[in-house]
């Protein structure tokens, strides 16, 4: 077998010499029949944005001048709970916290841990209350600017693609796999997953992504730490870590779900094409990629299969509003859904759109263009037809990240 090694590519890229795609320009050459041979590519970036519930972040930053309290106990960000230590910095009135991407707001549940680390990196000011061990109440507000340090850990990310689901009950389900409750008698599927782009689907079984690999995490280099909780051999995901002040706010972000906010991110990782093996592995196409579908009430309940080609094959990434159909409603249906508050006050805030379909599927006046497909299963001995309203995984995100990374790479910004 041909083998090549990780400096002779590196030598490669230093000389402007590197064949580097990303995942979706390789499979879009597979599907036309025009794969480049394992010959003429070194490297393909692949990527993956979702809902990965398991990040947090370790943040340090000062709330008072030294001496006004010992330390702290208690801390509350917007109203979310942050937890104080593991240091407990004795009067030094700084404070470091640990903070949940799935922490809700005590006053909002749709408000929690992903909404308030995407405001800080867009400059916005966030509250703070410090109660203290000595029985004191300290406020203030921070900016990103006054984080001295903050890192995002990742405990579960990029999972090799999930699971769809659907509920056949007759009550709706409150569900985190959901971004409102679902609707029963089989009303709506909800989904997960990037299909051919995602890094682990493309390297089965890790013969490249290891522990050390460089890789982006939301626009920032960072590193992999290991396999994340729960990973197997089959249902791999990866524990990640990077500077989270270097990240880009488009990446990541707060996603309202039917048991209240989540966290998104996006993750890109290199695969060098080290032997005809790891290139082999590369050519796996959505149609290729099965997908599960299950009872909303759990994943132990499986109700049919299907693939990522019914979920993302020649579907829209991204809707169209029509404000000339738009009613202004007193209560707008899309903007009580939407997951990740893009549409506020009449207007398509599309740097912060998900691409989730929401929207289309909730409008009353249809002022939402979107195909976001639909998929024929066979449930309990019956043909149904089920249409796709929920997406929890951003392929655009996915995809611009790759592209980052296969520019980085190009420029000599990011060894691999």
């Amino acid at each position: 077998m041909t083998q090549r090694t990780i400096s002779q590519i590196n030598e490669r890229i230093e000389n402007g010499e590197a064949n580097i795609y990303t995942a979706e320009e390789f499979k879009k050459l597979i599907k036309k029949g025009n794969a480049p041979d394992f010959e003429e590519v070194d490297v393909v970036t692949c990527g993956t944005c979702g809902v990965m519930s398991g990040t947090a972040a370790i943040l340090n930053f000062i709330i008072s001048p030294p001496g006004e309290f010992i330390r702290a106990s208690e801390v509350y960000m917007n109203g979310v709970p942050a937890y104080a230590g593991p240091c407990p910095n004795e009067w030094l009135g700084s404070v470091d916290v640990i903070l949940h991407g799935t922490a809700h707001s005590i006053h909002d549940e749709n408000y929690g841990g992903g909404f308030l680390l995407k405001d800080l990196l867009e400059g916005k000011s966030v509250d703070v209350r410090v109660e203290s061990a000595d029985g004191k109440t300290i406020e203030n507000s921070i900016t990103i600017d006054d984080i001295t340090r903050g890192q995002i850990i990742g405990a579960r990310m990029a999972f090799k693609n999930y699971t769809a689901f659907t509920n056949p009950n007759k009550e709706a389900v409150k569900s985190i796999f959901a971004a409102t409750p679902l609707e029963g008698n089989l009303s709506g599927l909800t989904f997960s997953g990037c299909g051919d782009l995602n890094p682990l689907q493309n390297d089965i079984p890790h013969n490249v992504i290891k522990e050390g690999c460089r890789v982006l995490i939301n626009g920032a280099k960072g590193y992999i730490l290991g396999d994340g909780t729960r990973s197997s051999a089959e249902k791999p995901n990866l524990m990640l870590s990077a500077d989270y002040k270097q990240m880009d706010p488009y990446y990541i972000g707060g996603f309202k779900t039917g048991q209240g906010g989540e966290i998104y991110d996006t993750v890109a990782i290199p695969i060098p094409v080290l032997n005809e093996e790891i290139y082999s592995n590369l050519l796996v196409t959505d149609d290729m990629i099965d997908l599960p579908v299950a009872d909303i009430k759990g994943r132990h309940l499986p109700l049919d299969n299907t693939d990522y080609d019914k979920m993302w094959g020649g579907h829209d990434l991204r809707p169209k509003f029509d404000d000339s159909k738009c009613s202004k409603c007193d209560s707008c249906s899309v903007e009580s859904v939407c997951p990740t508050n893009a549409f506020k006050d009449g207007k398509l805030n599309i740097a912060h759109c998900f691409g989730c379909g929401m929207c289309a599927n909730f409008c009353k006046n249809d002022a939402f263009d979107m195909n976001t497909g639909d998929v024929d299963l066979k449930i309990n001995g019956e043909n149904v037809n089920i249409p796709i309203i929920c997406r929890q995984s951003d392929r655009l995100r996915g995809n611009k990240l790759s592209l980052k990374l296969k520019q980085l790479i190009e420029n000599n910004e990011f060894k691999l």
